[in-house]
């Protein structure tokens, strides 16, 4: 098979399993890995230690076994894990001061996909520019004869984690709550399901069994139409909310129990504001795309705001520069500082929880200060000819605003503002805009950007 360089993203491998990505890809992925690890690492690749696991897709054990057969071939010690969720991976690689990681996984894409996500040590992700078109230059190089003698060893890690997480939370805080949890055959089952089920909670799962098949929905829950079912569960149970998981389970979204979907700004918000009671003054991030209902409540209560560009190997590295407590991504990335400054699906969903059984307040009511003030489009691509030149015109269009180009454009007026960036692997632009004046001004404003993008 030809190497296809675009299945070499901005944030891990991902392509098509048998036309892009095959058994002996993964062989020499797990190859150049190795080699790229023991560089960061400066160390030679018989020395490393390396955390390994797979998710749920049909074809994931034959590519985990090719990945973890190219670890082995360059020397490397590999921690297998089996099937689980990326979150696993981090807490290994972590917990262990291990000198990185690859879990064999497409995350939330279709049941055609596979890929893998690459990590160093302290559960930094690799990414295009900082060692995934490493990878990618020694296998277009040609790899040279593999020294061999590596080694494996299974390695358990539900007790562990599932004790690291809790830390998180009360677990006697937690209790009278009805909830419905969607996992979209997925690994969140295994991976949250065993903590769940040990808290003073109605639990109504979904679709909670790994089945790379997907015979409910795609494992994204961004996408509305997957949303559908488990909405319609919470409305027919009268749960007080939903969980939803993506397919690799590092991201968690939530519904209330009106069946709303709920922003992931909103989310970071209340999440900061939670966690700052206990941790007055701390540092938050957030994305550049988020509703400043982020940056308000984070003043509010006493905290420090800072903007950032998307995406988690961007997060992680400031997270950990900064020393920030906690970070929040539009997408529903979700980063700790003490869970080695990586995302998890699994903390989110316990924090929400403890947060939703404290206050014995409806979801829905903690969300309307934001809801009846900050009106956000969510994001909305556009498939352009020239994002650049677009970008561009915005640019002119908007001259009398604040702008930045951290991440695509930034437009800030007082009252509304909006960024748009250019998607890392498509011809799209993505528009997130906010106006703090109304629904209709939202709308408005959000229409006339929108004109300028697809002109």
């Amino acid at each position: 098979m030809a190497l296809d360089p675009d299945i070499f993203k901005a944030y891990d491998i991902r392509g098509l399993y048998g036309s892009q990505i095959d058994g002996d890809l993964a062989e020499q992925i797990g190859r150049a890995f190795a080699r790229v690890l023991g560089g960061l690492a400066g160390k030679p690749t018989a020395g490393l230690r390396v955390a390994l696991g797979h998710d749920m897709r049909l074809t994931a054990p034959e590519l985990h076994a090719r990945y973890r057969a190219g670890l082995v071939a360059e020397g490397a010690h590999v921690l297998d894990a089996g099937q689980v969720a990326t979150e696993v991976v981090y807490f290994l690689i972590g917990s262990r001061e291990l000198d990185g990681g690859l879990i064999c996984t497409a995350s939330h894409n279709p049941k055609p996909y596979t890929g893998a996500k690459l990590i160093r040590e302290g559960a930094m992700a690799l990414s295009g520019d900082t060692g995934i078109g490493d990878v990618r230059a020694l296998i277009e190089a040609g790899l040279p004869p593999a020294p061999g003698g590596g080694s494996v060893e299974s390695v358990d890690w539900g007790e562990q984690f599932r004790a690291a997480a809790t830390a998180f939370v009360d677990p006697a805080a937690i209790s009278g709550l009805k909830v419905v949890l969607d996992g979209g055959n997925g690994m969140a089952g295994p991976t949250v399901g065993p903590i769940l089920e040990r808290l003073d909670l109605d639990l109504v799962p979904t679709y909670w069994t790994p089945d790379g098949n997907f015979p409910g929905h795609e494992p994204n829950p961004l996408l509305p139409e997957n949303r559908e079912l488990v909405i319609a569960a919470v409305r027919e149970s009268g749960a007080d909310l939903a969980i939803a998981f993506d397919g690799d389970a590092d991201r968690c979204f939530f519904i209330d129990e009106t069946g709303e979907f709920v922003a992931g700004d909103f989310i970071t918000a209340l999440l900061a504001g939670s966690l700052l009671r206990t941790h007055p003054g701390a540092a938050i991030l957030y994305d550049l795309r988020a509703s400043r209902a982020v940056a308000d409540t984070v003043a509010a209560a006493g905290g420090r705001a800072f903007r950032n560009r998307v995406g988690h190997a961007f997060f992680k590295r400031r997270m950990r520069d900064e020393g920030s407590l906690f970070g929040g991504e539009v997408s529903g990335h979700y980063y700790f500082h003490d869970f080695y400054c990586a995302d998890s699906g699994t903390i989110p969903a316990l924090l929400m929880l403890e947060l939703c059984a404290r206050e014995r307040r409806p979801l829905s009511e903690l969300l309307a200060p934001f809801r009846e003030r900050y009106f956000i489009s969510g994001e909305i691509n556009s498939a352009v000819a020239d994002p650049d030149g677009r970008m561009a015109a915005i640019s002119e269009h908007y001259a009398d605003a604040r702008q930045d180009t951290l991440d695509g454009i930034s437009i800030d007026y007082d009252d509304w503002h909006f960024n748009v960036r250019p998607s890392n692997t498509e011809p799209l632009l993505r528009l997130c805009l906010e106006s703090l004046v109304s629904h209709a001004d939202m709308e408005r404003r959000r229409d006339e950007v929108l004109a300028l993008i697809r002109a």
